[in-house]
């Protein structure tokens, strides 16, 4: 009696109609939020920028100041993000591989700038390194100047995005263990070698997407850098700082030719992020097979 009433395993696998009509739902409503959200301002960015014909976008994009905070920009990154990954190198493999007092400390210290806002950060810079901050007599006396310079930049920079790289590599070094830099070891190779002929390679992707990450932010940052900067045309403006001074000037055309430089950064930014999630995925899946064969 009971096998005459059975449902076919096959029948229970299938959704029904109010999970299909559910799924399509929650599908349509996202798909119309990403729409209204994301595709059309970034298509708005491109069309406002292109507006009054591709001669006056190029001409746009050349301006002596945008191209000045372009290199600024440049400039910038090209400083925070080895420093940060310096940084993040050495603190994941501190907290992923050591036990030590203030450990929950540092982790905490970590998640500081996730926490603090960027004009807060700017704020702080500007009491210690500022004419009338505790450094700032100091480095008046000999000519140093930080505050509405490169270096304020930098440092604001440094500390908004110096998370992005510790973060990725923190969880992924604890979950990966330490056996094979322990084995290194016992066969007499030193910390150098340990590091990088096993660590790096291990972490490189998690290194990369990280770095990605930081990279994209510190192009980006608006709060801290404009804090610090001082807003000196040509000096100290960055690329988001001149999207801003160009469009308080209502010269729309300039704002949105530069912001479109930004956003296609931005876009670079996803793709690379995709690739490396999509190569490091590959990766692992034949490390499981020839580990399994």
């Amino acid at each position: 009696m009971s096998s005459r009433f059975a449902i076919p395993s096959s029948a229970l696998l299938q959704p029904s109609i109010q999970q299909r009509v559910g799924r399509v739902v929650l599908i349509t409503a996202a798909l119309l939020f990403l729409a209204l959200f994301l595709v059309l301002p970034v298509a708005a960015v491109f069309a406002q920028a292109l507006s009054q014909g591709l001669k006056m976008y190029r001409d746009s994009v050349r301006q002596e100041d945008v191209l000045s905070a372009l290199r600024l920009t440049g400039l910038v990154a090209c400083i925070a993000v080895p420093l940060n990954m310096l940084f993040g190198i050495a603190a994941s493999w501190a907290i992923a591989r050591f036990e030590f007092h203030g450990k929950s400390l540092l982790i905490t210290l970590i998640d500081v700038p996730l926490a603090v806002s960027p004009v807060v950060a700017g704020l702080m810079y500007v009491e210690v390194f500022g004419l009338h901050g505790w450094l700032g007599p100091w480095l008046s006396e000999h000519n140093l100047h930080v505050i509405f310079a490169v270096p304020g930049i930098v440092l604001a920079t440094v500390f908004v995005t110096f998370p992005f790289v510790a973060r990725e590599l923190i969880p992924f070094m604890q979950a990966q263990g330490s056996d094979e830099e322990v084995a290194a070891v016992v066969l007499g190779a030193n910390g150098w070698s340990v590091f990088w002929r096993i660590t790096l390679p291990n972490i490189k992707w998690a290194l990369l997407y990280g770095t990605i990450l930081a990279a994209s932010r510190s192009i980006g940052e608006f709060g801290a850098v404009s804090v610090v900067s001082g807003h000196i045309r040509g000096q100290t403006t960055t690329l988001p700082l001149q999207v801003e001074m160009l469009y308080n000037e209502y010269n729309f055309t300039a704002a949105f030719a530069a912001a479109s430089l930004l956003t296609l950064a931005a876009i670079v930014t996803l793709v690379l992020k995709k690739i490396i999630e999509v190569t490091s995925g590959v990766h692992q899946h034949m490390e499981e097979k020839e580990v399994k064969s």
